[in-house]
Parts: C-alpha cells; sequence; structure tokens
C-alpha cells in the first residue's frame, strides 16, 4: 500500500534525490515524497527540495518517513507549519505548509548536527 495517491504525477524535483509527486485540486497543489527507506542525509536533503517547491504558497508538502525527523524540524522558521501524523504501519506522515510570518527558514541547510 503505497502513501501516496495513485493518481498523483511524478515530478521532477531539483536536487531530490527520491521521486516526488503533485496532485493538484482546486488551484492548489499537494507535493508527495517517501523517504521511509533512506537514511541520512536523504530525509532532510528531500524536505529541503520540497519546502522551496511551496514557500510563499498555498500548496503543501508530505513527507512519509520511518520517524519523526526532529533535525529537520529543529531548523525550520516560523514561515514553515507542520504536522505529524503517526500512520498505521508504523511510518510518520509530516505536512508542510508555508505562512507569511515575516521569517525566512534556509532551505539550503541539508544536514543536522549529530
Amino acid at each position: 500500500m503505497s502513501n501516496i495517491p495513485e493518481n498523483a504525477n511524478k515530478i521532477e524535483v531539483q536536487g531530490a534525490t527520491v521521486d516526488f509527486f503533485e496532485l493538484a485540486k482546486d488551484g492548489i497543489s499537494t507535493y508527495y515524497f517517501d523517504t521511509s527507506k533512506e537514511g541520512p542525509p536523504s530525509p532532510m536533503v528531500n524536505a529541503m527540495c520540497g519546502l522551496k517547491l511551496i514557500k510563499n504558497t498555498n500548496n503543501v508538502l508530505e513527507m512519509i518517513n520511518h520517524k519523526s525527523p526532529g533535525g529537520l524540524f529543529e531548523k525550520l522558521g516560523a514561515d514553515v507549519q507542520h504536522t505529524t501524523q503517526n500512520l498505521e504501519n508504523g511510518l510518520v506522515k509530516v505536512t508542510f505548509t508555508s505562512v507569511n510570518a515575516g521569517a525566512d527558514s534556509d532551505l539550503t541547510q541539508v544536514s543536522c548536527a549529530g
């Protein structure tokens, strides 16, 4: 069972090391990627690539990972909000949205300390 909708279309994302998908509805795109089988730094690298897609938009980014990416969350400013959901298969879905908070996350930082 995939955590990415069947009707999402595969897209090219600059710098990504996993497949990205897009599903557009009512003028808003949701972008998806799955790093649940990847080790560091893949989750961070791909999240930063995906966050560039939604920066200053109403679009959404959904990340599937094997655990909650705490190191990634520490790198985000007030301009990126996220929610986490534990999935039945033991994975974690993180949903990111962009907000105008007068802050600017540095989306070039793709490594975590420690």
